[in-house]
């Protein structure tokens, strides 16, 4: 990693500030943020798919941040990925229609209706939105799959050894992805970035993608990122639609 990347970002107050959101408390939305709700509302109410009405709302958001109810969402992880969980969940709590929790969370998850295609996704979203789920989803949702394979295998290799499976393997298996203990990358995420954020555990596994990236082989890179992903399709947990 470069000095350049792990140099102290500007607090939130400044990011807040330039990216037109309230600093100190909750402020207006930017007018296309509060179109975008106006737009969510509307299509619910008049009977549209809401999870076709979400996704054009976060096509129509604006915001790479906002302090809402006294909480800092970040929706744009180091300007590049977007949270679109946390986005999703930020604007069905506009929404006045019941949506049932299950089909709710099984979406934030990234399990789109069988009739909602990629395709679908990437047009509801926009091109540049889209490259932001991407690497949301390569950066956050592979990225946490490959920790978990690494995790079964140190478990595999301790019971070989005649130790318990219940060992420190998160710390292993940190060690053998970045070659450093997770407690000692996460003092190092919080260095060089600026805590306060509600979704601290999607903007610390993206940081450790973009370690991964800076420090290992196109190789080895391409190997670990395909581990992640048969580790998503093995467990039943990859999103139907999020590649296809």
């Amino acid at each position: 990693m470069t000095r350049e990347q792990t140099r102290r970002r500007p607090g939130a107050k400044a990011r807040a500030h330039a990216n037109g959101a309230a600093s100190d408390g909750d402020g207006p939305l930017p007018s296309p943020c509060q179109e975008a709700v106006a737009g969510l509302r509307e299509s619910v109410r008049a009977g549209v798919s809401w999870p076709l009405a979400l996704l054009e709302a976060m096509g129509r958001w604006t915001a790479t941040e906002e302090v809402f109810r006294g909480r800092r969402y970040r929706y744009l992880i180091q300007g590049e990925a977007l949270n679109w969980p946390l986005l999703g969940r930020r604007l069905l709590r506009e929404v006045d229609a019941p949506i049932p929790a299950a089909q709710r969370e099984r979406l934030l998850q990234g399990f789109f209706p069988p009739d909602l295609s990629h395709n679908d996704v990437r047009r509801l979203l926009g091109a540049e939105k889209h490259r932001a789920f991407l690497n949301y989803w390569y950066g956050v949702v592979v990225e946490h799959a490959l920790q978990k394979a690494v995790e079964g295998e140190v478990r595999k290799e301790r019971v070989s050894r005649g130790l318990s499976p219940r060992g420190p393997v998160a710390e292993q298996a940190f060690r053998k992805i970045y070659d450093e203990p997770r407690s000692a990358l996460l003092a190092r995420f919080h260095d060089s970035e600026d805590g306060n954020s509600s979704d601290e555990a999607s903007a610390f596994t993206y940081w450790l993608f973009k370690l991964r990236l800076s420090q290992c082989e196109k190789e080895r890179v391409a190997s670990d990122t395909r581990k992640g992903l048969e580790w998503l399709h093995r467990t039943g947990d990859a999103p139907a639609a999020a590649l296809r």
